[in-house]
């Protein structure tokens, strides 16, 4: 799979998003919702000398780091890394948290403060974890936001600078742009609501706007630059803000200049947590299981015949979560937790053609991707069931990618377990399963934003 930077050089910069974060969090108003951040970059070597021990504790506290010591071209290069390695570590976070709203996951822990994710009706008072957790655990509002804050303050150092001061520019304003339109997604997709630096509440139409022009500069300057991977991402990025829009020519337009074979990722690492893929960390540890509707999906072959679709391969583990009563059900997609995570792909640009244009294209599109499965096709000319296929399609192609969730909005899908089924029959946990299908604006925001006010 092609990735667009080194995995070792995002590896060597993981402690700078790390220690960013732990920063972020400590700044005071609103979490990672200010929009005023400080790009901290932490070097490896160690400091040496015979006085070392003497003037610890004359050190400088990380968050009274003075900015302009470190946001200096020299650095243009890390702090751009500094923003990627954000927005992975907060995309697997997302991926789990949008998982189980969507029903893709259920939970399987004893914890009833994770309980909320799962049974739709979370409460942006009492339910704190989605908003200001790390994106090691099920924080995913200020990790995204974090990511969004750090792709743009890279891109604003970056233009104010020069080509003779920054090698390669123009492929680093490239890829912060790409990345931070890529917040921009899991912020409009995921919550009901969002704010960008202090600013109004914004619905979710405006995000993907301000998405879609981020991906635009980040066109540009792939296009300048040369990186084919990073203006595929781009494209790729635009195309699905024009259809969360509804923008449908607009996105098919760039979903067709992505060349087939084309995916980037999310790399991901062992150690330390933050680098962990944790979809696959928290299925395996117990704390999620693949929920029912996934587990034994199947197609029909020519002779009308159920055979394993083996695009979504789930195994029983043979004993329970770590409640002790959900059984523990383990997707295969990722596996181990370096296994890293598709952020776009000519898979998803395909599939958003053959939502746009139905008809026979679609048709083609989806036995395309039968085929590379060893899947039998599909054959139809009822356009109710080219359009039924198509989204089925993305949700067993798409599966545990972060995309299901806002599917389920905007094509109004059925909710998985339906609305007002009681949470506790089978896991006795309590409660019923509510309508939620986005996030509601966390009092992080709401309270720290007086933008918006409390």
């Amino acid at each position: 799979m092609l990735t667009h930077f080194n995995e070792r050089l995002i590896g060597k910069t993981r402690r700078s998003y790390m220690n960013f974060t732990r920063i972020a969090r400590r700044m005071g108003r609103g979490a990672a919702t200010t929009g005023q951040w400080l790009t901290v970059i932490v070097l490896s070597t160690p400091v040496l000398g015979c006085n070392i021990l003497d003037k610890g504790l004359e050190a400088t506290s990380p968050d009274k780091i003075v900015t302009s010591t470190l946001e200096i071209p020299a650095n243009a290069g890390l702090i751009t890394n500094s923003a990627i390695g954000n927005f992975e570590c907060a995309l697997k976070s997302y991926v789990v948290d949008a998982a189980m709203m969507s029903g893709e996951f259920m939970d399987a822990t004893p914890t009833a403060a994770n309980w909320a994710f799962d049974r739709r009706d979370t409460d942006p008072t009492a339910d704190t974890r989605y908003a200001t957790d790390a994106c090691d655990s099920y924080g995913i509002y200020t990790p995204i936001q974090v990511a969004r804050g750090t792709a743009d303050r890279a891109l604003q150092l970056l233009q104010g600078w020069t080509d003779a001061q920054v090698p390669n520019r123009q492929d680093l304003m490239a890829k912060a742009a790409a990345y931070a339109g890529y917040s921009r997604i899991l912020l409009g997709e995921g919550f009901c609501n969002a704010a960008i630096n202090l600013g109004p509440k914004l619905t979710s139409a405006q995000v993907f706007a301000s998405a879609e022009s981020t991906f635009t500069t980040a066109i540009a300057a792939a296009q300048a630059a040369g990186d084919q991977q990073i203006l595929d991402m781009a494209y790729v990025g635009r195309a699905r803000a024009r259809l969360d829009e509804g923008n449908k020519a607009g996105a098919a337009s760039d979903a067709a200049l992505v060349p087939a074979g084309f995916v980037i990722n999310a790399s991901a690492e062992t150690t330390p947590s933050t680098r962990q893929n944790r979809i696959q960390v928290f299925n395996q540890l117990g704390l999620v299981s693949v929920a029912p509707s996934y587990r034994t999906l199947t197609v029909t072959n020519s002779g009308g015949q159920q055979v394993p679709d083996n695009r979504v391969t789930v195994t029983y583990a043979g004993k329970n979560g770590t409640d002790n009563r959900t059984p523990l059900y383990i997707q295969t997609k990722y596996a181990n937790s370096s296994s890293p995570v598709p952020i776009a792909s000519y898979k998803e640009a395909q599939l958003i053609i053959a939502e746009v244009q139905q008809g026979q294209t679609a048709v083609n599109i989806i036995n395309a991707m039968r085929s590379a499965e060893g899947l039998p096709p599909f054959s139809s000319p009822d356009p109710t069931a080219i359009a039924t296929e198509v989204t089925e399609s993305r949700r067993r192609e798409l599966f545990l990618e972060g995309q299901h969730l806002y599917d389920v909005l905007r094509l109004n899908l059925p909710l998985d377990p339906a609305a007002g089924i009681p949470y506790s029959t089978v896991y006795l946990k309590g409660g019923n399963y509510g309508t939620e299908r986005c996030f509601p604006l966390p009092d992080v925001e709401r309270l720290n934003n007086p933008n918006i006010g409390g």
